[in-house]
């Protein structure tokens, strides 16, 4: 059987103090230092959270900015190629009504040079005629 003498009770006390002289110097203060780290590491956590949370919503706002501009780009090309569609109708049309009226001059000078030619011509007409005859029946 165990006896139960002084030194049970001295061991128990000196067990007792260590303990106690333990948990001061050394359990305590890490059990502190371990709280503070995970303290520290959730708010890092959160504060990654937020981060990326408001990063993601700058990426989003971003990438619908960008969509936003491309959509408004390709709105603009349309509208410009329309108006450069409407402005090229406009050049065609009075380069072809400055084309018709040059060919128009050109023909009638043409038909004005055509005419004096021929009233010039039909002058002398009669002179070939009477030259003409006259080689073909003097030659004959």
């Amino acid at each position: 059987m165990i006896d139960f003498d002084k030194t049970f009770m001295i061991q128990l006390v000196n067990f007792l103090v260590t303990v106690v002289g333990l948990n001061a110097l050394l359990i305590h203060p890490i059990r502190e230092k371990i709280k503070e780290r995970n303290t520290l590491m959730a708010n890092q956590l959160a504060s990654i959270d937020d981060f990326t949370s408001s990063a993601d919503e700058k990426l989003k706002g971003y990438e619908q900015a960008l969509d936003s501009s491309r959509q408004q780009g390709l709105e603009l090309r349309k509208q410009l190629r329309a108006d450069g569609a409407g402005e090229e109708q406009q050049i065609m049309s009075v380069a072809g009504k400055e084309v018709a009226a040059t060919m128009k001059a050109n023909q009638d000078e043409i038909a004005a040079q055509v005419a004096s030619a021929k009233q010039a011509l039909s002058a002398d007409v009669e002179k070939f005629a009477l030259k003409a005859t006259a080689k073909i029946l003097g030659q004959a």
